[in-house]
């Protein structure tokens, strides 16, 4: 067994004659056990190894999953960011595996949880920075002059992104979350100007990269990327960073490793993400409510699954609370900056 890997959990196998047999060879798989949604899989040949990313088993909601959008998405974007890991093969037949999914190119590094690796040598001001200039790099990255425009549609980005995770929201409920919908009118009723726009990889934070020694090895989990506001990323990015400076604002269940020491404060991160790309963060708040607002819709959307029975991973138990917990912190940002 890999390091970083586990054996497969009940109920999410593969058809390992199946698999085979499409790939022209034998192979052995294990799981990557980190992930909250779509499944990861190592898939072992011979001589080579391949990372396997298929949709979860269960209710989806629309358009979310979409593992050959992925697929195509890091096809284009990874000529111009080497961090997004190179793609080889989509297989949209759901008969090899019960459903569409991709094979790409697999990258060693640490994924940071709950702490710093000894091997990794490397200091939380040191992890901080090249995790900020690399987002910073994803947002700088020319659209039209590399054919990358074409990932989504800037105009009235914000405002779909209100509707749409408001609609997924409602799909989801289980229990009444009264606040919501007072964290809905005011992200409904303070839309701001939307800035210049950029790559938008819609969940960028420190469990979604590998670090390795002096860089950043890779940026995953691209499934939900488009063209849009880039201080929308920031903003979700911030709402799964805890700030020691700001303990009692940290967003539910989320990991606390950046509440320790040496680790960049709101304020650090956000000079050096302005100083890399010279973007006016005058709104940020804004985007921090619309952040954390989405972060309880994947929470929730995550905990419907378990509701329903269609995943038994205890995990999951307590999502139901943890997105309870993630509206009322959106609600207290949002009258703080009313």
């Amino acid at each position: 067994m890999n390091p970083d890997t586990a054996a497969v959990r009940s109920g999410e196998e593969l058809n390992l004659a199946n698999l085979a047999a499409y790939m022209g060879e034998p192979v052995t798989v294990e799981q990557f056990p980190g992930g909250h949604s779509n499944l990861t899989y190592l898939v072992m040949g011979a001589d080579r190894e391949w990372v396997l990313r298929r949709a979860p088993i269960g209710t989806i909601a629309p358009k979310a999953h979409d593992m050959a959008r992925e697929f195509r998405i890091l096809a284009a974007i990874h000529p111009h960011f080497p961090e997004a890991p190179q793609v080889y093969r989509l297989c949209e037949d759901p008969a090899i595996i019960g459903a569409t999914f991709f094979l790409m190119e697999r990258r060693r590094g640490h994924i940071l949880r709950d702490r710093i690796p000894a091997d990794l040598s490397a200091t939380p001001q040191q992890i901080s920075e090249l995790f900020i200039d690399c987002l910073a790099r994803l947002h700088s990255i020319p659209l039209v002059s590399n054919g990358l425009d074409k990932l989504g549609k800037p105009e009235g980005f914000v405002e779909r992104q209100v509707k749409g995770w408001a609609e997924r929201w409602r799909r989801a409920q289980t229990a009444e979350v009264p606040l919501m919908d007072q964290v809905i009118h005011w992200l409904e009723t303070h839309l701001p100007e939307s800035a210049d726009a950029s790559i938008v990889h819609n969940d960028f934070k420190l469990d979604n990269v590998m670090v390795a020694p002096a860089k950043i090895a890779a940026v995953l989990d691209w499934e939900m990327t488009t063209i849009g506001d880039p201080l929308a990323d920031l903003g979700l990015t911030l709402s799964y960073w805890c700030w020691v400076n700001r303990p009692n604002v940290r967003t539910a269940g989320v990991p606390a490793l950046t509440l320790e020491p040496g680790w960049y404060t709101r304020e650090q991160f956000l000079d050096r993400y302005a100083a890399r790309t010279g973007r006016d963060l005058r709104n940020i708040a804004y985007f921090e409510v619309l952040g954390v607002f989405k972060l309880a819709v994947i929470v929730q959307q995550i905990y419907l699954r378990f509701h329903l029975g269609q995943t038994a991973d205890p995990r999951f138990r307590d999502f139901g609370e943890r997105a309870a917990a993630l509206v009322a912190l959106a609600a207290g940002l949002a009258e703080a900056h009313a």
